[in-house]
């Protein structure tokens, strides 16, 4: 008879460790779960009417002699089919060989000491389940012997009732060994296909949860751009501000105190800014680096050389935050210094050069937050790329400081 219980739990270590409770780890001490489409009732529903059927068809029943004899056999068989229910991990292999060749004796000697009656069904679910639960050569075997026994009980005309049955249907008591075989790999097919699905499921799970990571690192990165630049020149104005009250040059503290409200109108266009880039609006490279040198007061002009193509928006953003962190560098490190800045397009890569030239006056000492390089070379990581800072030790800039991100196209 073809098995429609649940397939024998498969041992799958999980691609990544799952959480305390969770996954792999308590299926499998809760046991296999069922396959879809699957109902154990119905399998006890099965169970029982073979069982009863045959206390209500097997003759001669009864408390003494060959009845008794066919009572005991009854219950015997009974239980090693109703045994077939309990969970595959309860059960050692071992275990499971004995008590179904001890059941499919049980069955031939039923057929044999019977005259009447659907004894034959246990043999066939028990052979069955024995493709079903064993491998492959053990349940081979088992169907061999099955078909053996019972097929030698009718025709050597063993028992009483030998004449009601073909012996041929003795011999076919061995074939729901097929389907049982067939029903197991077909239900390990599915559960692989459901473990797969699961696996899949955690590592989108994970992919999802590094891509917010890294979403909120770029965040980070940007409000730090925003914030951190326009809160050190603002702090500083107010400071100069601060230290000019005290001299009583009314003149220069409205200076500084215009400059400070020019440093708060350019943080808020920045902020906007911001926001549109982390929305990821499409941003043209060139005319934003344009408006952002225009914005930044120093000195100097942009250059492009080679072809100019669209980029995509990430490097688009990120190779405008590098030059934002790099001005204001500038500003704060070497005020009064001139600024080149240059953009190279070629098949290969995109290319952005910022070099400042020496101080011109004194730099306030102002705080920083030491976080803007650690903050570029993240960005280029993220882009696959490469990026070098540091002083220029010779040339007509000597004294000041160059930071270039090469980017792959």
């Amino acid at each position: 008879m073809p098995e429609a219980q649940s397939a024998p739990e498969e041992r799958h270590e999980p691609a990544a460790q799952d959480a305390p409770g969770t996954g792999a780890s308590s299926r499998r001490e809760s046991g296999p779960r069922p396959v879809p489409g699957q109902d154990p009732r119905v399998q006890w529903v099965l169970t029982l009417f073979v069982i009863g059927s045959a206390f209500a068809t097997v003759r001669p029943l009864g408390l003494d002699g060959r009845g008794l004899a066919v009572a005991a056999l009854l219950v015997v068989n009974s239980l090693a089919l109703a045994a077939r229910h309990l969970p595959e991990a309860k059960v050692p292999p071992r275990a499971a060989l004995v008590w179904l060749t001890l059941g499919i004796v049980a069955a031939a000697a039923l057929i044999g000491v019977s005259r009447s009656g659907s004894s034959y069904l246990f043999a066939y679910f028990l052979v069955g389940h024995a493709g079903f639960r064993l491998p492959v050569r053990q349940a081979v075997t088992l169907a061999a012997l099955s078909g053996a026994l019972c097929g030698g009980v009718l025709y050597f005309h063993i028992g009483p009732g030998h004449h009601l049955l073909p012996w041929v249907l003795g011999l076919s008591t061995g074939t729901p060994v097929v389907m049982g075989i067939v029903n197991r790999g077909r239900q390990r097919a599915i559960r692989a296909a459901i473990d797969a699905a699961e696996s899949a499921e955690r590592a989108a799970r994970a992919e999802a949860k590094a891509a917010v990571l890294t979403e909120r690192g770029r965040i980070a990165r940007d409000v730090h751009d925003v914030l951190a630049h326009s809160l050190a020149g603002i702090n500083m104005q107010l400071e100069l501000a601060d230290a000019l009250i005290e001299t009583g040059d009314l003149e220069k503290v409205r200076a500084a105190n215009q400059k400070a409200h020019s440093l708060v109108r350019k943080s808020l266009e920045q902020a906007q800014w911001t926001v549109r880039a982390l929305r990821e609006d499409a941003l043209p490279l060139v005319g934003s680096l344009t408006a952002l040198i225009d914005s930044s007061g120093h000195r100097g002009a942009l250059t492009v050389s080679g072809t100019v193509r669209e980029v995509p928006s990430g490097v688009t953003q990120n190779l405008l935050r590098i030059a934002q962190e790099s001005l204001t560098n500038a500003a704060r490190h070497a005020p009064g210094s001139e600024v080149r800045v240059g953009l190279t397009f070629d098949a290969a890569s995109t290319t952005l050069k910022i070099r400042n030239s020496a101080a011109t006056r004194a730099a306030r000492a102002g705080v920083g937050s030491g976080m803007g390089l650690i903050g570029m070379r993240e960005r280029v990581a993220l882009l696959g790329g490469t990026i070098t800072a540091g002083p220029v030790t010779e040339g007509p800039d000597e004294g000041g400081w160059q930071v270039e991100a090469v980017i792959p196209a």
